[in-house]
């Protein structure tokens, strides 16, 4: 505004023309500010847009969300909301999942949306899951899988919040992304919200707990022993466990001491036992050290992996490289996941329902089953130089294992948020 415009609209003597110009100006100021307002005051306390309402109303409405499966559904195709980051815009990106990064050009794995069938995903809003997270911390506890969940989860966030005030941090086997996003309408208040990782793969003590050196074949688990783990999840306010492949073994040696002391006694125990120990040191120290009114629990069931081709019909030397389109055939269950392992997690959450401590399952095994095109294969940071056999026969050193991000572990995310949003 022009300085004779200022002095006109304030009462200074000034030109006539001046004055209406300042009086228009204003007029224009004052509508922009209310639409700007309309757009603000669209959302709620928590961030959320009207459709977005409606969509965790439909959910909230009758307890809807217990009574819509979420995890029974279709892929449905979808390049106009999805991807909903870019690989090369997350700051935060692993070279193990960044396949666009590494040479892999046909994207369409990033344009998949989960549709369950009688219910609608609320679509993922980061400012929203930021509000709920206010002064909290989310921590994902497991193994490499869970790592590739939470890097999708700083991935999903990260772009609502500006590079000053955000930041990752790693503590040994505790990595934390940091948001600390000052509000524009109250500049005294922060996020302060922490998403976090802790690397755990068998969840109670084992020779593997090294974040780095962890490759060992000759797997040992203190069955009985979580101590020294848990203790860095115990103010958690959201807890997303997961635990599976690295218990994939016909036997596992199961410790009775400690790796510190040479008195210990070793057993080869048959492994279904084992991570049923395994899991029930697990919900023990839940159901004793848990604040219940606090503390929201999640455990995120098996991730499939694709290394058989002909599982899905095509050849024995096949597995997920080079393919690009999903496994078709409804209910479709490959031999890389075990149902037994998923149903000794299934009772151990049942039986700590009856003592009042409520743990929900991210059921993403049967969704995920089908999306064999989603994995890294050839398309990722080789931490070892590749042989020249390797390099005639790419099949034998695919991913099969891990997935693309942006991709898969994204809806896996939608899903860990619906809950969020519904129980919050």
């Amino acid at each position: 505004m022009a300085k004779a415009q200022q002095i006109g609209i304030i009462g200074v003597p000034g030109s006539w023309g001046s004055i209406r110009c300042s009086f228009h100006s204003l007029i224009a100021l004052l509508v922009a500010i209310l639409l700007a307002g309309a757009v603000y005051f669209s959302r709620d306390s928590a961030g959320l847009l009207s459709e977005d309402r409606t969509t965790l109303r439909k959910l909230r409405d009758d307890d809807s969300l217990s009574q819509c499966n979420l995890f029974s559904g279709k892929w449905v195709f979808d390049n106009k909301s999805y991807p909903l980051y870019k690989e090369k815009e997350c700051t935060f990106m692993s070279d193990q999942l960044a396949c666009q990064k590494f040479g892999r050009t046909d994207l369409s794995y990033q344009q998949w949306r989960w549709q369950p069938h009688h219910c609608d995903l609320p679509r993922f809003n980061a400012t929203a899951l930021l509000e709920r997270l206010r002064h909290k911390r989310l921590v994902f506890v497991g193994d490499s899988l869970n790592r590739g969940q939470w890097v999708s989860m700083v991935c999903l966030v990260e772009t609502a919040i500006p590079p000053k005030l955000k930041s990752m941090h790693t503590n040994g086997s505790l990595i934390t992304f940091k948001a600390t996003l000052r509000l524009l309408v109250d500049p005294m208040k922060e996020y302060n919200a922490s998403i976090e990782f802790y690397w755990a793969p068998l969840l109670v003590e084992s020779n593997s707990d090294d974040p780095v050196v962890h490759r060992l074949p000759d797997r040992i688990v203190r069955a009985q022993s979580i101590e020294k783990h848990a203790k860095y999840w115990t103010d958690a306010d959201i807890l997303v466990f997961n635990s599976y492949l690295w218990w994939r073994r016909s036997n596992m040696k199961v410790l009775w001491g400690s790796f510190e002391e040479s008195d210990g006694v070793i057993k080869e125990v048959e492994m279904l036992r084992s991570y049923e120990m395994a899991i029930k040191t697990w919900s023990d120290w839940l159901e004793f050290h848990i604040n219940r009114s606090k503390t929201q629990l999640f455990f995120t069931s098996m991730s499939p992996t694709h290394e058989r081709g002909e599982e899905w019909g095509e050849s024995r030397d096949q597995n997920c490289y080079n393919e690009t389109e999903q496994i078709l055939k409804e209910g479709y269950w490959g031999n890389g996941s075990d149902p037994r392992m998923m149903r000794i997690v299934e009772a151990a959450i049942d039986e700590l329902k009856t003592r009042g401590l409520n743990v929900q399952m991210i059921n993403i095994t049967q969704l995920t089953e089908y999306r064999k095109e989603g994995h890294p294969s050839i398309y990722r940071k080789q931490w070892d130089p590749l042989t020249e056999e390797q390099i005639a026969k790419p099949t034998s050193y695919a991913d099969c294992i891990h997935w693309c991000l942006p991709g898969v572990p994204d809806v896996w995310n939608e899903l860990l948020y619906a809950y969020i949003l519904h129980y919050y």
